[in-house]
């Protein structure tokens, strides 16, 4: 009974000391993900009346036509389309008019008022504890 204890502790052991070298092994080789995102774009339609599933279904198809937008970046709720486009491909005035060209939408693009185009748009507290401490083990990884 005793060796058959001994037996089960050093196989749970042995199997945790596995897992946490496959761990350490995949921390130190793994590199972080490179993504395009400074030609990532967001940009939103305002629909002058709430938009229903049908309709949503026939804008997101017209959308996905639309050159530069990536097919599944595109929200729609209640009246309002929120979409990200590749900035070098398209901008936020082609798409809309070429939107419209499809079909005959009440609608009008969204402008970003020019007293909040310097506001910062990041919730986080830069200046906060947790996020130092995050970024610091971020970098310490990467």
């Amino acid at each position: 009974m005793n060796t058959t204890v001994k037996k089960v502790v050093l196989v749970l052991a042995g199997i945790g000391f596995l897992f946490i070298a496959i761990l350490l092994f995949h921390i130190i080789t793994a590199k972080p993900a490179v993504y395009e995102t400074p030609n990532l774009q967001v940009s939103r339609i305002d629909f002058k009346s709430n938009i229903d599933s049908l309709q949503a279904k026939q804008i997101c198809a017209d959308l996905r036509t639309i050159k530069g937008l990536t097919s599944d970046s595109i929200i729609v709720k209640r009246n309002v389309v929120v979409y990200f486009h590749n900035n070098k491909i398209t901008n936020s005035k082609k798409v809309f008019n070429e939107l419209m060209s499809k079909r005959p939408y009440e609608a009008q693009r969204f402008i970003l008022p020019a007293n909040m185009a310097n506001k910062e748009v990041c919730p986080v507290d830069q200046n906060s504890v947790s996020y130092k401490l995050s970024k610091s083990i971020n970098q310490f990884f990467n």
